[in-house]
Order: structure tokens, then sequence, then C-alpha cells
């Protein structure tokens, strides 16, 4: 999978937004030629009037705290940033209170900063003590603290980039997550927290040798296969609240999977793909739909490297997909049959006519376009941990950026809207800069084949 080049961060640095005060650049910065412009951040209004982000959660807010202070007078811009920085600041230190409640609103607080702006230059100098700070909430916090921290670590580690910072922030953490994701008496919100961050960050940071990931990998399927069937073929019955762990494991363990050296990925195959077929009889219909959805990523990866692939017993594979499919079992939720039919159909359409349902996303003046099952799960895993602000971070977030094949971020001036180029340039760009990209990174997955 494509992904930015590791070291420290150059000229791909993101850009300062004249009218995003939380983008928190030096002042030299701001002088210099890394000048931008607004942008969507897609959040919601509810999530964006946090203490945090109340100079300005939007670029049209943004635009009234710069152009209006107390009484409509002007509020300068350095005073706004400095303002910000003061409440970030505030935020780290409420982690090291001796109240529960206040680390909590301190680390709710980042969550919502850190998936809203990207925040390079001042996470890079404060790195260290916010780890430090993670790390205590992870190892000593309760089971919602920990459950925030792994999260607020996922998206620390996607602000920088994938760099040396994170790849040493994730050798610090990975261990602690580790222990909670396999500890049985840990609470199922922090394991399942736990092990996207685990997946996120390991595919963010993971080091070229790919130890990491091997690691992550087996941790990951040590989890979820807990639900294979057994020797005869049936399904164990699941612990309450387990299909979401099981879940929360697999789509983590696909996401690393498209990192997987191609040369492998036969075994892996082999390995998977009847189990979970069996694994489409769960009584959980989000873990079902997650185990369609990895058969479909699977086939898909395997079919790159071999375009004659075929899926054994590939008849009854078809007659499962489209029983679930058509599903219309009276029992179950109206809503959990529509969207179990609708990705069921997919995953049916796909592995019988080698076709994905394309869907498009739009940002700013800009979009990328879903079109495999590899792309789908590696935007809804970043969706997932940024939720709302996965737009803005698709606009102004170099290491997404490189992910999806964008480029640098825009820099828009008054006449760009009149020369956009077309839709469809733009889709066979994304593309083919995508697929370009995904070749490059499979050459990687093929010299790392002998060292894993």
């Amino acid at each position: 999978m494509p992904r930015r080049k590791k070291g420290k961060r150059g000229s791909s640095k993101p850009g300062s937004l004249r009218q995003e005060v939380l983008q928190l650049s030096t002042k030299a910065s701001l002088k210099g030629a890394r000048n931008g412009v607004k942008g969507e951040s897609g959040a919601s209004d509810e999530e964006l009037t946090s203490d945090i982000l109340s100079h300005g959660s939007s670029a049209s807010e943004c635009t009234s705290v710069l152009e209006e202070g107390v009484g409509g007078e002007p509020v300068d811009e350095q005073t706004a940033q400095e303002e910000t920085v003061d409440k970030l600041k505030q935020c780290i230190d409420n982690l090291m209170d001796k109240s529960t409640k206040t680390r909590l609103a301190g680390l709710e607080s980042l969550r919502l900063a850190f998936s809203s702006r990207v925040l390079y230059d001042f996470l890079t100098e404060r790195r260290l003590t916010i780890s430090d700070c993670l790390e205590r909430s992870l190892k000593k916090g309760s089971a919602e603290e920990q459950a925030v921290a792994a999260t607020v670590f996922a998206l620390l580690c996607i602000q920088l980039g994938g760099g040396d910072e994170a790849e040493e922030g994730f050798k610090m953490l990975r261990p602690i997550l580790t222990a909670i994701l396999i500890d049985n008496a840990a609470s199922l919100a922090a394991r399942q927290s736990c092990a996207r961050a685990l997946g996120m960050c390991c595919y963010v940071s993971t080091s070229e040798e790919g130890e990491d990931l091997i690691k992550s990998l087996a941790l990951l399927e040590s989890v979820f296969m807990s639900s294979y069937p057994n020797r005869e073929g049936t399904l164990p019955t699941p612990k309450p609240g387990s299909p979401a762990l099981h879940n929360a494991a697999l789509q983590a363990w696909s996401l690393l999977v498209t990192l997987y050296p191609a040369s492998r990925l036969a075994v892996l195959l082999d390995l998977h793909l009847p189990k979970l077929q069996v694994c489409l009889q769960s009584s959980d219909v989000n873990y079902r739909i997650a185990v369609g959805e990895t058969i479909a990523l699977l086939v898909e990866l395997r079919r790159d490297i071999d375009e004659e692939f075929a899926v054994e017993d590939s008849e009854s594979m078809c007659e499962c997909l489209k029983s679930l499919a058509t599903d219309s079992n009276k029992h179950r939720a109206k809503n959990d049959r529509r969207k179990q039919r609708s990705v069921f159909r997919d995953v049916l359409h796909y592995i019988e006519n080698d076709d994905f349902s394309e869907e498009k996303i739009q940002f700013g003046v800009e979009s990328i376009y879903i079109d495999s099952w590899m792309r789908r799960r590696i935007y809804d895993a970043f969706k997932e941990i940024l939720e709302s602000g996965v737009r803005h971070h698709l606009q102004f977030n170099p290491l997404l950026r490189d992910i999806f094949g964008l480029g640098s971020p825009l820099i828009l001036d008054a006449t760009t809207k009149g020369n956009k180029i077309s839709r469809f340039e733009k889709h066979l760009f994304n593309s083919a800069a995508f697929k370009a990209r995904t070749k490059q990174r499979s050459k990687v997955r093929d010299k790392r084949a002998d060292v894993m």
C-alpha cells in the first residue's frame, strides 16, 4: 500500500492556513511561502463546540473570529493563535491531573482537536510529553480513559505523518496496547479501541523491515480467530460483547493485510478464506459485514497477483452471499437488514463479476474515487478514527494526501474555481496515481518477503 516515505518531514509539511487559526505554525512560517486557504472540516456543529475549538472550528467560523472580537472589535490573527495554543497546552496539563474526570475531559478535547485540524508543528514539540501522558492513562486509567487514550494515540500518529516521530511513539506504546488487547479482564471498549489503534498506528508508522507488521498481524489474528469454527465446522457461542471486539480486530487486521508481501498472500488466503466463509453465518450483523468485506479484500489482493485466480468452492460461497444479500428475516432490525443487503450485494457482484461499485468522496474542490476493496478498507479505517474530520485531513494532511495520491495540499485563489479540471480528469488522475503507488508498494513487499 502506498505511503509517505519514512523520515522527518521536509517540503511536504502541511501548509499553514490563513483562515484556520488552529493550524499552529511558527511566526516565521506564517511569513513564508506556506500560506493556504480555508477548507471544509466536515465536522458536525455539536462536535465543534468544545472549548478547544471555540476559536473557530470551520472556515467560516475562523473568519468571524479573525474579523470580530468582543464588541465587534477585530481580533489579531497572532492573538487568536496564541489563545488556541494556550488552550491546547491546558488540555495537555489536564492529562496529568489527579482527577479522572479532568483527565477524561482533556483527552476528549484533544481527540476533537486532533481529528478536526492538522497540528503538526504544535505536536512535534510536545509529542514526548503527550506520549508519556497517554502511556500513564493506558496503564493506570479507568476503562473509559484507556479507550479514549488509545484513540488519541492513533490520532497523534496520523498527525505526525508516519515519520520517525510516529514510529518512535508506536514502539513506546505498542506493548501497552498489546497488553490491554489480550487481557480478558480488561473492558471490551478499551480492548476494541486498542485493536483499532494498533492497526492504524502500525499501518502509519511501521518500519520498512516489517517486524512490527508481522507481530501486529499475529496479535490481531489471535483475537478474532476465537470466532472461527471448531474442527466440526461449528461456530462457537459468542460471549456477550465479543463480536464487537472480533469486528474491531478483524478490520484492523484487514487494514494491515494491504501492506502484506504479495508473495505470501496466497498462504494467508488459503489459511483464512475457508474459516471466514463459515463466519458469514455469525449471529452478529456487524461482524458478518466485516467478514464479507474482508473476504472481498482478500480475493481482490489475490486477483491482483493472479488474474486467473478462482475462489475454491465458489458456488457454495456465492450461494451464501446471495442469501445474505436478499435476507428479509423480520426478527432483524430493518436498518441492519438494509445495511447487510447493500454490502453483500457489492461483495457478491465482485466475487462473481470482478467488478467493484465505485464511490466518490468530495472534499473542497477535490474528490477521490473509492474504486477497490483495498481503497475502501483504507478510507474506512481513517474515517473511523478521524470521524467527520476525515475530509479536512484529506485536504490538508500530507499523509492522507500521499496515501490517496493527491499530491501536496492545494493553494487556491479567487480564479481557481473557474479553472477546475473536469471530474473525469480528476478521476483518471487519482486512479492512475493510486495504482502506480500500489505497484511501487508491492515491490517493497516483495523485498520484505525474505525478512518476514
